[in-house]
C-alpha cells in the first residue's frame, strides 16, 4: 500500500553496489553494507538474501544522468539492473535521479572525518541514503 512501502535503495557502481533501507511512513533510509560487484555485476545470492530479510514493496536504483540531464552509459546499465532486479524477484522498480549524491555523500563524509580513502571507506551506502531519501522527499514534495 502506497504511503506505507518498505523500499531498497540501491546506489549502482561497477565495483561496488551501495544499499539503502528505508520506508514512506517516516520517509527516511538507513545505509546497509555496500555489495561488491564486478564489472556492475552484484553476487545475485546476496541480493536474494536482503530480499528475504527485508520484503521490499519497491526497488528504487539511482540513475546516474549527466548533468545536463542527459543519459549516460552508467544509465544503461543502472536501468538494466533495475530491469534485472524487477525481473528476478518480481518487486516493482523505480529509477531516481542521482545526480550529484556521491558528490553530496563525499562532502557529509569528509565532514564526518573521512580521510578520503574511498575505495577501502566507502560511501555507497551514504550515496543510497541520499538517493532513496531524495526520492521519498519527492514523492511527498518535500524539499529537499
Amino acid at each position: 500500500m502506497s504511503g506505507q512501502r518498505l523500499i531498497l535503495g540501491f546506489d549502482f557502481g561497477t565495483r561496488r553496489i551501495g544499499v539503502a533501507v528505508g520506508n514512506e511512513l517516516t520517509a527516511s533510509a538507513r545505509a546497509l553494507e555496500p555489495l561488491p560487484a564486478r564489472d556492475g555485476i552484484p553476487d545475485w545470492d546476496q541480493i536474494a538474501r536482503l530480499v528475504e530479510e527485508w520484503r521490499p514493496d519497491l526497488f528504487v536504483v539511482g540513475l546516474p544522468l549527466n548533468m545536463d540531464g542527459s543519459e549516460s552509459v552508467m544509465s544503461t546499465r543502472a536501468r538494466k539492473f533495475g530491469k534485472r532486479l524487477y525481473g528476478r524477484y518480481g518487486v516493482p522498480c523505480e529509477m531516481a535521479d542521482e545526480r550529484g549524491s556521491t558528490h553530496e555523500a563525499k562532502s557529509i563524509a569528509r565532514e564526518a572525518g573521512h580521510r578520503g580513502n574511498y575505495r577501502e571507506d566507502s560511501v555507497d551506502g551514504l550515496a543510497a541514503v541520499l538517493i532513496l531519501e531524495g526520492w521519498l522527499a519527492d514523492r511527498e514534495g518535500l524539499p529537499r
